[in-house]
């Protein structure tokens, strides 16, 4: 483990690093302050979040304000959906900025030092994880009551009684051919896996994996501990008043 994160040494420019994702080259341009993508931004109505302020930090170059910035909450609060690049007149793209702000955090095992990006692990898990063994972003197999009581009894008897409910529904839960829910076949998965290899969203998940039992580690927690508190553990700092 300790080679293949040793590999990803902070470089000697952050802001160098970050202009060579092309994501970034697209969305940073000149920002004029004016405020717009803030004013439009869905994840600033309720989280502490302020797109304009992310553009202004990287636009200082400065290495310690951009290190804080990989490491904070912020870049995470962000739900890309590029509402700030239909407003901005300049042409910016903040949440474009943002995407290359995670990538290099997660490539730096930076995301480990805050709290939403801990949370890349249980998100992972649940979303990659379904999709590679099951060819479902999100399937009902991978979904445990315990970790969602707000859903309810009702919930919880249904996927106590998941075939019988899907049989009703005219669903085709796990059954070869047509049909909702059905399964997957293993030479479809086989390909799903091998665009992840070819992406590089193996290499990243391995990432993560990494740099997240070490901070398990720094925590004094085991690795499924560590998961299930990013998981649950959300503080009130991050949402507007």
């Amino acid at each position: 483990m300790e080679n293949q994160t040793s590999q990803n040494a902070k470089p000697k420019n952050l802001f160098d690093e970050l202009y060579k994702d092309y994501r970034f080259r697209e969305g940073f341009h000149t920002c004029i302050n004016c405020g717009t993508c803030t004013a439009i931004c869905p994840a600033a109505e309720f989280y502490c979040y302020d797109p304009r302020k992310i553009v202004t930090t990287v636009e200082t170059k400065d290495d310690e304000k951009i290190e804080e910035l990989l490491k904070s909450d912020t870049i995470w609060y962000c739900g890309e959906c590029m509402s700030c690049v239909t407003r901005c007149p300049r042409k910016n793209g903040p949440g474009l900025v943002v995407m290359a702000l995670r990538e290099l955090s997660i490539r730096l095992g930076y995301f480990v030092e805050s709290e939403k990006g801990r949370q890349l692990l249980p998100l992972m898990h649940a979303l990659a994880g379904s999709t590679l063994k099951y060819g479902y972003c999100i399937h009902p197999k991978m979904f445990k009551w315990e970790n969602h009581k707000e859903s309810g009894p009702v919930f919880k008897w249904h996927l106590e009684h998941l075939e019988q409910s899907l049989a009703r529904l005219g669903a085709n839960y796990m059954g070869d051919g047509p049909g909702i829910l059905r399964k997957i076949p293993q030479e479809s998965l086989d390909e799903v896996k091998a665009i992840f290899d070819v992406t590089g969203a193996t290499e990243r998940m391995k990432l993560i994996e990494e740099y997240s039992a070490k901070k398990a580690r720094e925590m004094g927690l085991t690795d499924e501990e560590y998961e299930q508190r990013a998981f649950e553990y959300c503080s009130d700092k991050h949402f507007n008043r």
